[in-house]
């Protein structure tokens, strides 16, 4: 019996794109490790669909240790050669580089603010923003809030942090509902909000 749901047309039939637009997308997260690694995914994605990411994000798993962000700010020429060596992640050299500066930032916010969650959802006043799109013709690539949240990560040392990508990451993340009114996890996302 196939699912007749009706879902945010980007999702399309792709199996791995419709699971993580039903399960992970626009669903609030707080954790900060795991704003971490859609930090990192939102800026190996710069220039390249989102597909091609979510293919390898178990890659990236393993080949950052598990997004960990106090292992990778730690790591050497050697440990950014390997990962320029490994064909199942992106091997572009400034997003590579840009993964040891973005875990050493990570971890001054942390130290500044308690921890990332607080920082970066304190751009959206803590709770996420909700939307109610018709069509995905409607959403923006950027807003005021993503274009303020990318110029204060770069002031804080972030790369790859430009307004789109931090709007594509509000939207992984939950900080913003953009799911059509007509998509079945448009209710349901508003529902697991704070």
């Amino acid at each position: 019996m196939s699912d007749t749901r009706c879902r945010c047309q980007w999702a399309g039939s792709e199996p791995l794109y419709v699971e993580y637009h039903d399960t992970e997308w626009g669903v609030p997260v707080t954790d900060d490790d795991k704003l971490f690694e859609f930090l990192i995914l939102e800026g190996a994605q710069a220039g390249l669909s989102w597909i091609t990411i979510l293919r390898r994000r178990e890659n990236y798993r393993r080949a950052l240790h598990g997004f960990d962000a106090r292992r990778i700010a730690r790591y050497t020429d050697a440990d950014q050669n390997r990962l320029m060596a490994d064909a199942g992640i992106i091997r572009n050299r400034l997003k590579v580089a840009s993964v040891v500066d973005n875990a050493r930032a990570f971890l001054e916010v942390q130290a500044e603010f308690g921890s990332f969650s607080d920082y970066m959802w304190r751009f959206v006043d803590g709770k996420p923003i909700r939307n109610k799109w018709k069509s995905m013709s409607q959403v923006p690539a950027t807003t005021p809030v993503s274009d303020a949240m990318s110029k204060d990560l770069k002031r804080r040392g972030f790369r790859f942090v430009g307004s789109t990508i931090c709007y594509a990451h509000m939207q992984a993340v939950g900080m913003v509902n953009d799911h059509v009114v007509e998509c079945f996890r448009h209710a349901e996302v508003a529902r697991l909000a704070p």
